[in-house]
């Protein structure tokens, strides 16, 4: 078998047992059932996605995967396509928002350069090696930076499989480290047409409704946007059955790359945090091409990109926060862990009923 079929051979859905007796355990604690919200719903997915009725999850990873589109070509972004690899300087130097919440969730941060079109100076040497002072880079290009989508294909299929390959081995590398809980983060001028595109195909909703301001385009670049991404669906035809399809024909390389890592983690049972829109995006890849990623996912926020509330019903996800957020690069994800601890915290140390000697609900 290939890389991606054996990858995706070792998915499969939870066993219910561990969540049923999670359950049974929240309704134990000491409070009236259910009175802490989502924050149980939280613990019990937890537990559910990791099978362990006692999940600790002490290392987190934020994954920031970074590349190029062609589609910038058209004029559908704010700022030029160069701020990707400037970005991925910012980031290895430690000085994006996403290394800043990353620190205050205590969670490791991984860059990867999936496409940068511009070439990464002398220090992405040194940062690859080990040397870089706030993040560690991975230099994983499977070209400098897609073709344009308005007149054909963004990649080939076989760079679609490389995509997600690249962003699988990436989980496996953490493995070794330890990582238990993953989040998923992106960078790369152009990308929300890309995910608007891929929202339009999988979710079946009209381009104008899932094309947001992205990097804060004015009205008439807006509607340049909606017109290019019209005109890439007619052009390309991608298979809303096929996510590879769709992946090659309007995608990313870093949006391929997080349906990798979103597929490793649902093989290794750890629990993915969702980040926003692009996230959001790759999730909805990695779902075509393996349904029961599904099970694996944890939506951390509801992007201001308006096409963010279709692409989480589609997957079938609540976010747990709305704060209005549309950077990216993780940032809603690495907001989402210092819920999570709490969540598993509140599952993990409360006393129950009967530790504490608290009478219970009258029958």
């Amino acid at each position: 078998m290939s890389e991606l079929e054996t990858l995706l051979s070792r998915i499969s859905a939870p066993d219910p047992a561990p969540g049923a007796r999670a359950e049974v355990h929240l309704d134990q604690l000491t409070k009236p059932q259910g009175s802490l919200g989502r924050l149980e719903e939280l613990a019990l997915r937890l537990v559910e996605i990791t099978g362990d009725e006692h999940p600790a999850l002490p290392r987190a990873v934020i994954f920031t995967l970074a590349a190029d589109h062609g589609v910038v070509a058209e004029g559908v972004s704010a700022y030029p396509q160069v701020v990707t690899a400037q970005m991925v300087e910012n980031f290895v130097r430690g000085g994006a928002a996403i290394n800043v919440l990353a620190r205050q969730a205590g969670a490791d941060l991984v860059v990867a350069d999936f496409g940068v079109a511009a070439p990464l100076p002398r220090w992405a040497a040194l940062a690859a090696e080990g040397m870089g002072p706030r993040a560690r880079l991975v230099l994983s290009p499977i070209a400098p930076g897609t073709r344009n989508m308005a007149l054909g294909p963004a990649m080939t299929r076989q760079q679609a499989v490389a995509a997600i390959e690249a962003g699988a081995r990436l989980v496996e590398a953490e493995r070794g480290r330890g990582v238990d809980l993953v989040g998923t983060g992106e960078m790369g001028i152009g990308n929300t047409t890309a995910a608007s595109a891929i929202a339009a195909v999988l979710t079946g909703a009209p381009v104008e409704a899932v094309t947001g301001r992205g990097t804060g385009i004015d009205e008439s670049t807006w509607q340049r946007k909606v017109a290019v991404i019209r005109r890439a669906l007619a052009v390309n035809r991608p298979d809303p059955r096929d996510g590879l399809d769709v992946l090659a024909k309007v995608g990313g390389f870093e949006i391929g790359g997080l349906a990798g890592v979103i597929l490793a983690g649902a093989a290794h049972r750890i629990p993915v945090v969702l980040d926003g829109f692009i996230a959001g995006a790759a999730a909805l890849i990695a779902q075509a091409v393996e349904p029961q990623v599904r099970h694996f996912l944890l939506a951390s926020h509801c992007s201001a990109e308006p096409g963010h509330r279709a692409v989480l019903a589609r997957l079938g996800l609540a976010p747990y926060l709305d704060l209005g957020l549309r950077l990216g690069e993780g940032t809603g994800a690495a907001l989402a862990f210092s819920m999570i601890r709490a969540a598993l915290a509140i599952y993990s140390e409360m006393a129950t009923f009967k530790s504490a000697g608290v009478s219970g609900r009258a029958v």
